[in-house]
């Protein structure tokens, strides 16, 4: 883990302007995605807060949430929209494969794009009028984080063609994930027991998709990576909003 991994990782997942060094190279993209989900999640809680103050908790939740695809370049909701018109049609593996690869956004994936910009607003929205709901918008980008961190772990098979799978695979250790789990355990027990079970079943839809992934598809692509990141988002925001006092 050399000290240029936050700046390889940051070059990847934002759009963060890092020295030409660390975008040559992508092994530590992974391994230091949860830290660059603490500080996109504390941008858009900032954001959050600061537009449900000044207008309203909706307004709040469309900068959070747009801030958040700005500072991302849309990458991960490119990935979520073509993961969904590779896994949605019946197709067979290679030509699903080939769906992702394309350019274009097909039915599928402009249905599911609305549908979870939808869910995650209207739940950002609906914490934004609880005490310290904020704290939900801001663990969401950490969580999707660790569900991206869980890719790069040996075993974790990639799918034939990708190119940016066969550059990350096996970049996580298993003692290096589990410190990142307990130190996001740590903090969001802290801000409350109701936020770690919201995370915990954030991490659980993106286990579920990727099983998905693996089965479909025969492994990862950057674009799944961006789809179960997309995923663990809006399951830990749905499930705060429902249990967060």
């Amino acid at each position: 883990m050399r000290w240029v991994g936050p700046l390889e990782s940051a070059a990847l997942l934002t759009v963060l302007r890092v020295p030409a060094r660390a975008a040559a190279s992508t092994r530590g993209v992974l391994p230091w995605a949860p830290l660059v989900g603490l500080v996109l999640g504390a941008l858009a809680a900032g954001a959050a807060a600061a537009g449900a103050h000044l207008v309203s908790p909706l307004t709040g939740a469309v900068l959070a949430v747009a801030l958040l695809a700005v500072l991302t370049r849309g990458l991960h909701l490119d990935g979520l929209a073509d993961t969904a018109d590779g896994l949605g049609p019946l197709r067979g593996r290679e030509r699903a494969l080939q769906v992702m690869r394309q350019g274009d956004v097909g039915p599928f994936g402009v249905v599911t794009l609305v549908l979870t910009l939808l869910l995650q607003v209207a739940a950002a929205a609906a914490l934004l009028d609880a005490d310290r709901g904020w704290t939900a918008i801001w663990a969401a980008p950490l969580v999707a984080r660790l569900a991206m961190a869980r890719t790069g772990l040996a075993g974790v098979p990639m799918a034939e063609g990708s190119a940016l799978g066969r550059s990350v695979a096996g970049t996580v250790s298993t003692r290096w994930l589990a410190g990142w789990v307990s130190l996001s355990a740590a903090l969001l027990t802290l801000a409350g027991p109701a936020l770690l079970a919201a995370a915990v079943a954030g991490l659980a839809a993106a286990e579920l998709l990727l099983r998905r992934a693996r089965a479909r598809l025969g492994g990862v692509t950057g674009d799944v990576m961006g789809a179960l990141g997309e995923t663990a988002a809006t399951a830990t925001l749905l499930v705060a909003a429902a249990t967060v006092p």
